[in-house]
């Protein structure tokens, strides 16, 4: 008898893990499609920095619309905010989390945006870089900083292995291509 609840516990519990492994696949594709939409959509600008923090979406006026197409959950989640000038304008933007630390306070940048979301950073004065470089080594980093960290480099590796397996798939194209060139000259020849 107890063989068989812990044999149908076990099945559940597989299951369950199938079923996780299946909904995060997905999830992770459609993350790289928007990914690669944003990417295409994205713009330079230059920014200067007024301030940046991370705090929930209700309290970092952003504009109604964006509120509007905002899920309800997702409303009261923290998000990394930056108030920045952008030309004559002051602007509140949402920045990509993996690059959230590397966006100086009080300092200009040149930055892609994509909408109202900071997809990249490049620090424009090597002192504010340096001044950035400093804040980050004086301190202890918390337990966030380091989950952010690694998912930054664990999106690099992904992003490397993505244009890996793009590149063989267009050396095989072009392979393909040739092997198909070829037989046709033998035709032709014969």
């Amino acid at each position: 008898m107890g063989w068989i609840i812990f044999a149908i516990i076990m099945v559940i519990i597989v299951g369950l893990f199938i079923a996780l492994y299946v909904v995060g696949n997905k999830m992770q594709k459609q993350q790289l499609a928007q990914r690669e939409q944003m990417q295409a959509a994205a713009q330079p600008a230059n920014l200067f920095i007024i301030d940046k923090k991370i705090m929930p979406m209700k309290d970092a006026k952003l504009p109604k619309a964006v509120m509007d197409q905002a899920p309800k959950r997702y409303q009261k989640a923290k998000i990394p905010v930056v108030k920045a000038k952008v030309g004559p304008q002051v602007m509140t933007l949402i920045c990509d989390e993996g690059i959230f630390d590397d966006v100086p306070k009080h300092g200009e940048v040149k930055a892609m945006l994509s909408g109202i979301y900071i997809i990249s950073v490049r620090a424009v004065h090597k002192q504010t870089r340096k001044a950035t470089e400093e804040q980050a080594s004086t301190r202890k980093k918390t337990f966030r900083e380091k989950m952010l960290g690694k998912q930054a480099d664990y999106q690099k590796q992904l992003d490397q292995e993505l244009a890996n397996r793009k590149a063989k798939e267009d050396e095989k194209k072009i392979k393909a291509e040739e092997k198909k060139k070829r037989e046709r000259a033998k035709k032709i020849v014969d």
